[in-house]
């Protein structure tokens, strides 16, 4: 297990599969982080309920676009140029979340009910990672607190539509059917030879299957809670 800890001076002097890995999670993640807002600023922004909820959205936004340029950065520190990830089309997205369109008020709370929370679970991994800029950036407060602040909003807005009940109740059960597979793939495969790689490199601390049943559990204690039915895990998973 590689414990060092490594400054951008001495990135290149690593060897290349930690090179390689790294590179590889800050893209990933840079998209990840530009995703979202590609995802719902165009119909949501607009469309939000209540002024409030405008800003809401608005601010959400301003804030992945910020996490975006912090790992941006990163990326571009090593040698990455993320910078085609600003418009890049939603269906070439790393992440299968990522390549579609948000239309409904209920699919953005859903979004931020089950997505976010798994780019909270994706940051968490970087914690005391190896590589001290990126360690540093997830450190810094503010990013998870506004993961979390993502994570409440869409989570409360959620728990609101089910309490409604009716056609409302419905809607949001329809949405969390569709997210959840989704949120669950982001895991990527349990058998992943890449993620071992990470957890030895020491740039992320559980395996995906680890990872996935924890988030797992959280997700199903708060859907119940909602009244709603958990929906089938396994269907329409592209990963096990």
């Amino acid at each position: 297990m590689f414990t060092d800890k490594i400054e951008l001076k001495d990135f290149e002097k690593t060897d290349p599969e930690y090179q390689d890995l790294l590179k590889r999670v800050l893209a990933i993640q840079a998209d990840c982080e530009i995703g979202g807002p590609n995802l719902y600023v165009k119909d949501i922004l607009p469309n939000a309920p209540t002024k409030l909820d405008q800003l809401i959205v608005a601010r959400t936004a301003a804030e992945e676009m910020d996490h975006f340029r912090k790992m941006a950065k990163l990326a571009g520190d090593v040698g990455v140029d993320v910078s085609y990830t600003l418009s890049r089309p939603n269906q070439e997205r790393y992440v299968e979340a990522f390549r579609g369109q948000i239309t409904t008020w209920e699919d953005f709370a859903v979004f931020g009910f089950l997505v976010d929370r798994v780019g909270r679970f994706q940051l968490e991994e970087f914690i005391d990672c190896t590589y001290l800029p990126l360690a540093r950036v997830v450190e810094d407060p503010d990013i998870i607190r506004e993961e979390e602040g993502h994570v409440d909003f869409g989570t409360n807005c959620a728990a609101e539509f089910a309490a409604k009940g009716g056609e409302f109740k419905e809607r949001v059960q329809k949405a969390v059917d569709f997210w959840y597979v989704k949120g669950l793939d982001m895991f990527g495969n349990s058998k992943s030879y890449r993620s071992e790689r990470y957890m030895h490199w020491g740039l992320k601390r559980r395996p995906n299957a680890v990872a996935r049943q924890q988030y797992k559990d959280e997700i199903d204690a708060l859907i119940l809670k909602m009244g709603l039915t958990l929906p089938d895990p396994d269907k329409g998973r592209l990963y096990t």
